[in-house]
């Protein structure tokens, strides 16, 4: 086992121990947030056609209503196999690196959604093509459970110790520039194939050029190094063989409560990711009824406020430190969520617009902070394990269904009052879930600390 370095390296340094230049920070940052624009872009694309056209072309025989809940269930069916995802790319990352992790998630991502693009329909092979349709998604649900704590990772323990929850936003701006992406790409098919041309071919488009977006990406994050931290305890010998044995015995709460605490963002994310907004605002036969283009329009506009309220979060959770950005992003989400329906419900586009918009801000804060918040939670040699089970975890109590509860709760109630309150519900489940825990900000992140990162995080609880 080597010698103990005489200075941190993980606190900004190369396994060299000389100081990260701020061209390699740059090569992380951009890496991180092109490689998860590019796995979420493949993850949303699938959701948004969900709520537009897969209840129509897979689920046909299920009838409009009942085949519509089937195709927002394979949203919700993924989220299942990400704590696969979670548990495969936690004992990978921690054993092996994070770098291979990001590698391997993203190239099985980019294969699953590039063969949606070319899946037949129900009309053509009857049964198979659902079946088939749900192996994908689940394919891609593993990769989305894997690729989160290895992109956080590597852009958090590259930081310098007071940027951390600036360079942790990075890979979180993936999820609104995915959204960006696969709307704007989806919105510009509308408009190019409209009507009965956007069902028969136009939404195939934008699932084949996640082929292209994947040699890109692949390319973009060959050329980052290893985390630092990693090397550290690789160099030491001293990351640990079972680390989702030792996660689950020493901080199972943790886990839990770092679970809710994202639970509460991703059930209101997912009004428009998930695609429930997108597909209750353009049915014909709804009250609302909008031209699919328009709304696409308008949910490309939310991306871009999302974007700028998480890159905003990331500064300010530096600033003030992540669990007062948290506090300050409940409030904000639990205004936009109380305001969202209303507007949705005037029929005006630029209502829906205006509404999608202001819940971004409380979206932008409760997600920016998150992968600085996560990676200072746990200790170094499973912490890989830790972010990527505790955002699995919560992904699956908040996005997995939201769509299908929230297309559920009006079918029942006639009313999206009910899915205004299930959405208050779980923002301040998430609230509560934050007040739990202690903020860490700046605590060391390598191995030379794990006795004091093992000291628990939460409220009332000493020690893991």
């Amino acid at each position: 086992m080597s010698a103990t370095p005489s200075v941190p390296r993980s606190e900004g340094f190369t396994p060299t121990g000389t100081i990260a230049s701020h061209g390699d920070r740059r090569r992380v940052v951009f890496a991180t947030v092109v490689g998860t624009t590019v796995e979420w872009y493949d993850f949303f694309l699938y959701a948004s056609a969900a709520g537009l056209v897969f209840g129509a072309l897979f689920f046909e025989p299920a009838g409009k209503e009942f085949g519509q809940i089937l195709s927002f269930l394979t949203v919700g069916i993924s989220f299942l196999f990400r704590p696969l995802g979670a548990f495969l790319a936690g004992h990978l990352g921690d054993r092996y690196g994070r770098r291979l992790v990001l590698m391997l998630t993203l190239i099985l991502m980019g294969v699953a959604t590039t063969l949606v693009g070319l899946l037949p329909t129900y009309a053509a092979i009857g049964i198979a093509a659902p079946i088939l349709l749900v192996f994908l998604r689940i394919l891609q649900g593993i990769s989305a459970g894997g690729e989160w704590g290895g992109a956080v990772l590597m852009a958090v323990e590259h930081a310098p110790k007071n940027k951390r929850s600036l360079f942790g936003a990075s890979p979180q701006l993936g999820v609104p520039l995915g959204l960006l992406l696969a709307s704007g790409m989806l919105g510009l098919m509308a408009l190019i194939a409209p009507g009965d041309a956007f069902l028969e071919w136009g939404w195939r488009v934008p699932f084949l050029l996640s082929f292209v977006l994947i040699i890109i990406g692949y390319y973009v994050r060959r050329k980052v190094e290893e985390s630092p931290v990693f090397l550290e305890l690789a160099e030491r010998k001293e990351k640990s063989r079972m680390p989702i044995v030792q996660l689950f015995r020493k901080h199972a709460l943790l886990v839990i409560i770092a679970a809710f605490v994202f639970a509460g963002n991703n059930a209101a994310g997912y009004m428009t990711t998930g695609g429930y907004i997108q597909r209750y605002s353009t049915d014909p036969e709804g009250p609302v009824g909008l031209a699919t283009a328009d709304v696409l329009g308008a949910v490309t506009i939310s991306a871009v406020s999302w974007l700028v309220f998480t890159w905003l979060a990331g500064w300010i959770g530096d600033k003030i430190g992540r669990r007062n950005t948290y506090i300050i992003g409940w409030v904000l989400q639990l205004v936009g969520v109380i305001a969202l329906f209303p507007l949705v419900n005037t029929g005006s586009i630029v209502l829906l617009a205006l509404g999608l918009v202001i819940l971004t801000a409380g979206l932008g804060f409760t997600y920016g902070p998150q992968a600085a918040l996560y990676a200072e939670l746990f200790p170094a040699s499973i912490r890989f394990s830790g972010v990527s089970i505790s955002y699995a975890i919560g992904a699956i109590l908040g996005g997995a269904f939201a769509p299908t509860i929230a297309t559920a709760l009006v079918q029942a109630t006639g009313t999206t009052t009910s899915v205004t309150w299930y959405l208050v519900g779980m923002t301040l489940l998430g609230l509560i879930a934050t007040l739990l825990l202690r903020d860490r900000s700046g605590i060391p992140l390598g191995p030379d600390h794990e006795e004091e990162q093992a000291k628990s995080p939460i409220y009332g609880v000493s020690h893991a």
